[in-house]
């Protein structure tokens, strides 16, 4: 039987090219040598695009590009008839037909629909969400609207597209009520998110999340805890177990979401199964309200009371050792092996 080619795309311009490189790693070691020949496509941090030849260990720890010899430059080609890559190589131009492609990518640049886009217009099945659906998963404002529609609640928020003046961004906070969120509308691994308690950390805040995105959104904090479903499928969904982030003080940022310092996570979710099954319920309607396919993880609050609020949705969520999708699937019983299989069946169905 001849092996599928998919390429696994890693790396990208955005501020989680490391926690790309460790996914990446993590994928690639649980594909199917018999079923798949991976094509590892990576991309620098200043966008370079290359096909790499060499192990999967030099991905792990970013030294994949120490050894010029065995990255050849690359690009996705737009032509829907080549439907694959391009290599330039010294002897000339090579081209390979591939099956599929499995970005491996987190953030801007990546996770956000331009590399979807590009696949999708050179005709290459995408493993994972589409163009629109992550476009506008990646999009706080816009997403939280539509799931609003749909009937299900999401924390009030305000969204400015400039540094206002002192008196504009305290009233526009006043409206919401302290303690707030100052985020980017789209960002990912809570990147220039910041809690604030009070006026005075107000204005700094916005700035910070001005670094990362051309809107910012001021968002209410809710009373509760931060739960997760893994979803995956196309037609038919699979929903893994709820989980439940423990935490000590703060908010789940980018240190504690790779290092787990001061918080846990519980896997399954320490709530009684009728408020699980409600969550994974909510998360099944949430990807569906979005337009996903594939796979992503959908993330909701808890509160005290028992009602859910919708966060945010993650289309590609991390694979690292500390990521909570694969752990979420494995409480149905799915290995890392097999979750990645069906992976890229779903990604291969027409």
């Amino acid at each position: 039987m001849d092996r599928k080619k998919i390429a696994v795309i890693f790396g990208g311009c955005s501020p989680e090219y490391p926690v790309s490189l460790a996914s990446a790693g993590a994928v690639i070691r649980h594909m199917d040598a018999e079923k798949y020949d991976v094509i590892q496509l990576g991309i620098t941090k200043g966008g370079e695009w290359y096909r790499f030849y060499g192990p999967v260990e030099a991905i792990e720890d970013d030294s994949w590009l120490s050894d010029r010899s065995l990255c050849i430059p690359a690009i996705i080609s737009p032509d829907r008839d080549l439907h694959g890559i391009l290599e330039f190589r010294l002897s000339g131009v090579r081209s390979t037909r591939l099956d599929a492609a499995f970005p491996v990518l987190h953030g801007r640049n990546g996770e956000d629909g331009t590399v979807q886009g590009l696949c999708e217009l050179a005709g290459i099945p995408v493993i994972g969400c589409g163009t629109l659906a992550s476009a506008l998963c990646m999009d706080k404002d816009r997403a939280h609207k539509l799931v609003f529609l749909a009937g299900i609640a999401v924390p009030r928020s305000v969204v400015i597209d400039r540094l206002p003046n002192v008196s504009e961004v305290s009233a526009l906070a006043d409206g919401i009520g302290y303690p707030l969120f100052v985020k980017p509308v789209r960002a990912g691994s809570s990147f220039g998110v910041t809690r604030v308690e009070a006026p005075a950390a107000l204005r700094p805040a916005v700035k910070s999340a001005f670094r990362y995105d051309r809107e910012v959104m001021l968002e209410e904090a809710i009373d509760g805890f931060e739960a997760g479903c893994a979803v995956m499928g196309n037609d038919t969904l699979t929903i893994g177990r709820a989980d439940e982030i423990e935490l000590s003080g703060g908010f789940f940022d980018y240190d504690e979401k790779y290092t787990l310092k001061t918080s846990r996570i519980h896997m399954p979710a320490r709530v009684s199964r009728e408020t699980e099954d409600r969550l994974r319920d909510t998360a099944g309607r949430i990807y569906r309200i979005l337009g996903c396919r594939g796979f992503a993880r959908v993330d909701m609050f808890l509160t005290p009371d028992g009602r859910i609020v919708f966060n945010e949705v993650n289309t590609i969520p991390g694979f690292t050792s500390h990521s909570r999708f694969h752990k979420m699937m494995s409480g149905i019983g799915l290995d890392f092996s097999a979750l990645v299989d069906s992976l890229v069946e779903l990604g291969l169905e027409v």
